[in-house]
């Protein structure tokens, strides 16, 4: 098994699929945004040609209207790890929680989770003043997750995970990086994004957000997605959508590599060098 990471727009799927089809991998996509039907242009997801090609986990899994979180993942890879697998994705935050492992959960119900939803950080950090440090107030997922923990079992966050230590998912991976020049890395996204209003990004938002009405899903937040949404609003020209589109993209893709830079022990190579490796 072999990870492939790298920022958005880096070239890891192709990569990947050459890399399956030589040697016959198959491929779990760790991306936050392909996992969801419909959401294709907007998540630069494989073409159906591609996914035809070779069989891909992780992408078409859900609608976006339904539950997603890093477990999703989890599950997914529990029931394929038999298999001789490429895991590839922009999102390596979910690699690396699976190279951590993560902690059982207690049972929350429906009552203590709106329960939760009355509190904010100063509550957590009355509660557990340390493991409210390692949490932004902004982060709501993160937060209203460690008070659900506190009202189902009674125990500070931190005391429960030190009780409830997290078993690592992956053990045995070779993690491969795309090392990318930030320019070259910046004409990339403007070609992926040009091709992506080719594609009718605008169409498919359209469609999103006139079947789901709620623009609060995680799907109808992210990047590509959100700044169209704010262009039907109003807020910018389609020039000025595209430019949005390119420069909070870029962003992303910064973020990415200083977290893949920092997180894992990863062989980071251009990608033509990763090419005559791994194909």
């Amino acid at each position: 098994m072999i990870a492939l990471i790298g920022p958005t727009a880096s070239g890891k799927s192709d990569l990947a699929i050459e890399i399956a089809l030589k040697h016959g991998y198959e491929i779990l996509s760790l991306d936050s945004l392909s996992i969801y039907k419909q959401v294709d242009i907007a998540s630069a997801k494989p073409s159906k040609e591609d996914l035809a090609l070779v069989r891909h986990y992780g992408v078409d899994e859900i609608l976006p209207n339904q539950k997603f979180d890093v477990m999703k993942f989890i599950s997914i890879y529990q029931q394929i790890k038999h298999k001789k697998l490429i895991i590839v994705g922009g999102s390596s935050f979910y690699l690396k929680a699976m190279l951590n492992g993560i902690s059982t959960l207690p049972t929350v119900t429906d009552d203590i989770k709106k329960q939760a939803a009355k509190y904010d950080w100063e509550f957590l950090y009355k509660i557990d003043p340390i493991y409210a440090q390692k949490i932004y107030p902004t982060d709501t997922y993160r937060l209203s997750r460690a008070i659900e923990i506190y009202l189902a079992t009674s125990l500070p966050p931190s005391e429960y995970f030190r009780l409830h230590p997290p078993t690592p998912v992956l053990d045995d991976v070779d993690i491969y990086e795309i090392k990318v020049r930030r320019d070259t890395l910046r004409q990339r996204i403007v070609k992926r994004t040009q091709k992506m209003f080719d594609l009718g990004l605008i169409d498919e938002v359209a469609f999103l957000e006139a079947t789901y009405q709620d623009r609060q899903l995680p799907a109808l937040k992210a990047i590509g997605v959100r700044e169209v949404l704010d262009y039907f609003d109003g807020k910018y020209t389609k020039d000025e959508l595209k430019q949005k589109i390119i420069t909070n993209t870029a962003r992303l893709a910064k973020r990415q590599q200083t977290f893949n830079k920092t997180q894992f022990n990863a062989t980071s190579l251009p990608l033509e060098r990763l090419r005559e490796i791994l194909v």
